[in-house]
């Protein structure tokens, strides 16, 4: 039997193959690491506590078009704008000092330039929490006309909280999916809990410590998704490996069915032996 030659394995056709697949094995292990480091991230904001940072305007943290920026979760905020009053949601089963009652959130349409015209009717939105409620009768009127406040920003809700029913004001979290059924226009990534600036008019202020743990789902996805790219990069490898055993195993069977798939110009020609030359002649 005669063995394969290397040179069967560098063919143009089977070099590109080797290309892709050492391409293919490369961004598996980029796009791993790069997921690896999302996870990362996530948890040093996660433990990051910026409630007591100084407030930034909100222009310059994000805008209505970012994601919600996860390095300024609780992050202090100033915006100005106008209120919505008749967008205003109530938000189920929160907690307060142990008591359970429900959130105000009125939204503001916030005018990213204010010294530029700005349209109420048309800027983009943050949902504001104005304050906490026993009551859902102890609610007061919304607000009305221009505002300026400061509050901590948060990153909208997703826990697949069931709402039991889509249509009413009253949401079982503060998912912007949800929220933005309610609202004619554009909205934040995002919600802010007012700290100053508001008139709560009874309301009792919602402080950071009565607010939901971040979850941590996000970060834990990021992880996934890293491990998930790193097994595709390790298939990568094995279908080569796989392909190139397979190849070599055909190439050492090809001489004995006459086929010559290893020789590079066909199956090869015996030599006429030396009797054979004299008969001839």
């Amino acid at each position: 039997m005669v063995a394969p030659t290397p040179r069967a394995l560098l063919a143009p056709r089977v070099l590109l193959l080797h290309a892709l697949g050492v391409a293919a094995t490369t961004a598996a292990l980029l796009l791993g690491f790069w997921r690896l480091d999302a996870w990362q991230a996530g948890r040093e904001a996660e433990a990051r506590d910026l409630a007591g940072e100084a407030p930034r305007p909100l222009t310059q943290v994000m805008t209505a078009d970012d994601p919600f920026p996860g390095a300024d979760v609780g992050r202090p905020v100033t915006l100005s704008g106008t209120w919505l009053p008749d967008s205003t949601l109530l938000v189920d089963d929160r907690d307060l000092a142990g008591r359970t009652g429900r959130w105000v959130v009125t939204p503001v349409a916030v005018c990213a330039d204010p010294e530029a015209s700005c349209d109420p009717a048309a800027d983009p939105a943050m949902l504001v929490v104005r304050g906490w409620t026993a009551s859902e009768d102890a609610v007061p009127p919304p607000p009305t006309g221009p505002v300026e406040l400061t509050g901590w920003l948060q990153p909208g809700e997703g826990t697949g909280a069931p709402d039991p029913d889509p249509t009413d004001d009253l949401l079982a979290e503060l998912r912007i999916a949800s929220a933005i059924q309610h609202v004619d226009q554009d909205l934040y990534g995002g919600y802010v809990v007012a700290r100053d600036g508001v008139d709560r008019g009874g309301l009792e202020a919602v402080t950071p410590d009565s607010l939901p743990a971040p979850s941590t789902f996000t970060s834990l996805q990021n992880l996934l998704y890293a491990v998930e790219w790193w097994l595709f990069g390790a298939f990568a490898v094995f279908l080569w490996q796989r392909w190139v055993r397979d190849e070599l195993e055909r190439r050492r069977a090809a001489p004995e069915d006459g086929s010559g798939a290893d020789h590079p110009d066909g199956p090869a020609t015996a030599a006429p032996d030396e009797a054979g030359i004299r008969s001839a002649t």
